[in-house]
Formats: C-alpha cells, structure tokens, sequence
C-alpha cells in the first residue's frame, strides 16, 4: 500500500488503506479539526521529534470494553488499602508532560513532543481532551490522558511514579465510562500491559464498525469531574465510609490545574 502525502484540504484516505504495519498518511497537522477528523476515521498520530507527523491505523487494533476490565490480585490489594485519590481534568497539562517525561527518564523514546502537548492542550479546552489524575497526598503520581467522541475514549498515553498508579486511574476511568454506557477504550496499539487488564485485538474492521456506532451518540464534552473516595475492588467494602466514586460532567467544583484541596 502506498503512504499518503496529505495537504491542507481536511481529509484522510480511508483507514482501510494503511500498510500492513498500519502507516497511513504522512503530513498534515495537529490543527483541532483535523485531529477529531482522524480520531472519528480511526486513526491517530504517531511520530518522535525529528519526523513529520505520521498517521496510523493498525490492524488488528487494540480495545477495552469497560466490562472486560481484569482486576489482578495485587490490583485488588492496592484498590483496597485506599492509596490513592483520583480526579478528572484538573491537571491536564501535567500529565501529558509526565508521561513524556517518565518515559525520557527510562531511556524511551517519546511521541509526545511539544506540538503534541500543545495540539492534546487545545483539545483538552475545547472539551475533547480529558486527563484523570492520581494523587497521594498532594503528589500527582499516576495519570493518563485520551479524547472523548461519542462513547468512544481514545487512549494516548498513561504514566505511573507510584505502584499501580497507573492502573488505579484505568480502574476509575473505566468505571466512569461504564456508568455512561461507552462503548469502549480504544488503546490504538497492542501491549502486554493493557492485555493482562482485560484488552483484546480485533480486526480493524470491526473496530471501524464498532467505532462508527459509538460515534452515533452524543459526545460527552466539557470538563469532567470525578471525585473518587476509596475506590476498592468489585464486591469489597472499604475501610472507610463514602462511596467508591461519585462522577459526573462539566461540574463546577472542577477547576482545572490545581491540586485537589
């Protein structure tokens, strides 16, 4: 299959036609517009520093459905000792620039360079970008950020400087989604990490019929809050009174880059 060489005209070939390691176009930018576009076409970009923006659409694609999230033993301890605190879009901006940073720190190369950060920070303020983040005490240790349309969450990345801080934030978001009938987690790329929580491959083709009804709903827009209390495994009670989450959208008591009170 050939590499598109994309223009300023706001179209994408049909995800269809990406090579078989799933590269479907080359160029473009990361304007707004253009970035819902690809998300609702299914496809995403993916390029390091240096490169020109690269569009992909791999198959077999990688999805969670929130039902399908697996909890392991040592989860279901974490959730349960009541570690952590998790919000959602309150520091937005911090946690894409942490899960550059982290992954630097481990000697990995990261696709989130500046005009990523400020393309997802656009997003972000138009409603479309959302951040959960995880917190011990006052410290931001665990978090991940993707795009909402429809009831599809777009995963981008996620990054963890406490045990299983990463994994608590998924556990929340994903409750989050179930509670509003999403239809799925796209995770874009296969990894033994997201498979041992519950994610799956499927043909692009049926993620692309799968995506097209998830984008028949209406998009969840606007800042999202979630509060979370002890969040503890399914079936287990916590040690301390409250719910394990209460959520909701655009709600004032939610204001952006601060740390929780």
């Amino acid at each position: 299959m050939p590499i598109f060489l994309l223009s300023e005209k706001l179209i994408f070939p049909s995800a269809r036609l990406a090579r078989e390691d799933g590269l479907l176009a080359i160029g473009g930018d990361l304007g707004p517009e253009r970035l819902l576009l690809a998300y609702r076409s299914g496809i995403f970009p993916w390029f390091t520093a240096g490169e020109p923006i690269l569009w992909w659409s791999p198959d077999p694609r990688l999805v969670l459905q929130p039902a399908d999230l697996r909890l392991s033993r040592s989860l279901r301890r974490t959730l349960n000792r009541d570690l952590y605190r998790v919000t959602a879009d309150r520091a937005f901006e911090r946690v894409i620039r942490e899960c550059a940073v982290v992954r630097l720190e481990k000697g990995e190369p990261t696709w989130i360079v500046e005009e990523m950060v400020g393309a997802y920070c656009r997003l972000h303020q138009d409603g479309y970008g959302h951040s959960i983040e995880v917190w011990q005490d006052r410290r931001l240790v665990g978090g991940l950020y993707g795009v909402s349309l429809g009831r599809c969450f777009f995963g981008e990345s996620m990054f963890s400087r406490a045990r299983d801080a990463s994994k608590v934030g998924l556990v929340a978001l994903t409750r989050f989604l179930a509670d509003r009938g999403f239809e799925m987690i796209d995770c874009q790329v296969t990894t033994a990490h997201l498979l041992a929580l519950g994610a799956r491959e499927v043909p692009r083709d049926r993620f692309l019929s799968a995506l097209q009804k998830a984008l028949a709903a209406p998009t969840l827009r606007g800042p999202w809050w979630l509060e979370s209390g002890p969040l503890t495994a399914p079936g287990e009670p916590s040690r301390r009174q409250g719910p394990s989450a209460a959520c909701g959208a655009a709600d004032p008591r939610n204001p952006k880059e601060e740390d929780p009170p």
